[in-house]
């Protein structure tokens, strides 16, 4: 026999008011006995309102990482730009210590054909 259909019948059983209020009062007892934590349990509208608390903290979370991620971007092309332009730099002087080096041995060269010619007048 269920514990509700026990009470009934002990309840119409029951001679006096008295026996009546001690035999409702002991079922409560006896049902806070069973579920300790009933004043803890969350309610529908207890659950909806943490999800919507949590929609909210994960929507202003996800607005600040975009945020956060913009500014990232933005440092990083900036640091991006600033390597091209070192790495132009880079080229140009290359391209003018090839320029000198190729007008050196250019030179280098004129000078021992320069050379081969006076000692070819000088032996002939």
């Amino acid at each position: 026999m269920s514990a509700a259909l026990q009470l009934y019948a002990q309840l119409t059983e029951a001679q006096d008011e008295k026996t009546r209020a001690r035999l409702i009062a002991d079922a409560f007892d006896a049902l806070e006995a069973r579920f300790p934590q009933i004043t803890d349990l969350a309610t529908q509208g207890h659950v909806r309102e943490s999800e919507l608390r949590l929609q909210k903290e994960i929507k202003e979370v996800e607005a600040r990482l975009q945020k956060e991620i913009k500014e990232i971007e933005v440092r990083l092309q900036e640091r991006i730009s600033r390597v091209e332009v070192q790495l132009k730099q880079v080229e140009v002087n290359l391209h003018k210590a090839m320029a000198a080096q190729t007008r050196w041995l250019l030179g280098g060269l004129a000078v021992l054909g320069a050379v081969f010619k006076l000692a070819d007048l000088l032996i002939t």
